[in-house]
């Protein structure tokens, strides 16, 4: 019956917990598999792309000579404090330059430019106001993460405020006529759908966010801790390639638990979106 479902074109792919659990185990069994007889049959040299085999027990020296654990936590540690700079930054200064009419006429349609800012380019600028320092790192995933927040509150605000926008306008119109403040109106219109825009633009930046921090740990390494990106360009330098495979498998899995723990946050903060996200 399970087998007839799968096959069928266009079906549901929801199984029930046991059956998802057994076909994604299937699923990474084909992958490994083809994974291991590529590798047998050498149809892409070892030293590009090694054995699966060979990937696992390299964890062995990453956990003992390489510090694997701490230069995995150092990076998370640095991602997620950018995160609650970005969002404690971004949030008031958007909504300064979209609710003040001056700054919105001035500035808010030039939000969206800076998207386009291509911050790799810039370390420099960065390297030279805070130094060669783990703050240096910490404020270059801040500005990174900001020029993409920031453009999501004007656009979230401005949507609120559209009379033509009859999906979201409508909740400001009626909180308006029931003769709310603005106070009010921040507390319960603004801020909760502004925020829960963040929100969602922080889950889809999770991807981006790691590889700014594979970048900005390049620019300045100290000690044995020195980020899981860093680790990374170490063992690409030195060729050892099950390792580079072995960490990076690690980010995937740092990442994929990063999403599921933001899509979990995302919901209990927003139940009333638990539909929608």
């Amino acid at each position: 019956m399970m087998l007839k479902r799968l096959l069928r074109f266009g079906g549901e792919n929801d199984f029930g917990f046991l059956g998802n659990l057994i076909v994604s185990v299937v699923g990474f069994m084909l992958i490994i598999s083809a994974w291991h007889v590529e590798a047998v049959y050498g149809l892409i040299p070892t030293n590009i792309l090694p054995d699966p085999f060979n990937v696992v027990r390299s964890y062995v020296p990453l956990l003992n000579d390489y510090n694997m654990i701490p230069n995995a936590w150092f990076s998370i540690k640095m991602n997620l404090l950018c995160y609650v700079y970005a969002i404690a930054l971004s949030l008031p200064i958007g909504f300064v330059i979209t609710v003040y009419p001056i700054f919105n006429i001035l500035i808010a349609k030039y939000t969206t430019v800076i998207r386009f800012l291509p911050l790799p380019a810039i370390t420099g600028i960065f390297v030279a106001i805070f130094g060669l320092t783990f703050n240096m790192k910490v404020w270059f995933l801040t500005i990174a993460l900001m020029v993409y927040i920031i453009p999501t509150v004007v656009n979230k605000i401005n949507d609120l405020q559209n009379p033509r926008n009859d999906k979201d306008n409508v909740y400001l119109q009626t909180i308006t006529t029931l003769g709310a403040t603005n106070w009010q109106k921040f507390r319960y219109v603004y801020f909760p759908y502004v925020t829960a825009g963040v929100a969602d633009t922080c889950k889809d930046l999770l991807a981006v966010s790691w590889t700014y921090v594979t970048i900005c740990e390049l620019i300045y390494k100290d000690g044995d801790v020195i980020g899981i990106g860093a680790l990374i360009n170490a063992m690409v330098r030195q060729a050892k390639m099950p390792e580079v495979y072995a960490l990076l498998l690690v980010v995937l899995l740092i990442g994929f638990m990063q999403d599921i723990i933001f899509g979990k946050l995302i919901k209990k903060l927003f139940p009333y979106r638990s539909s929608e996200t």
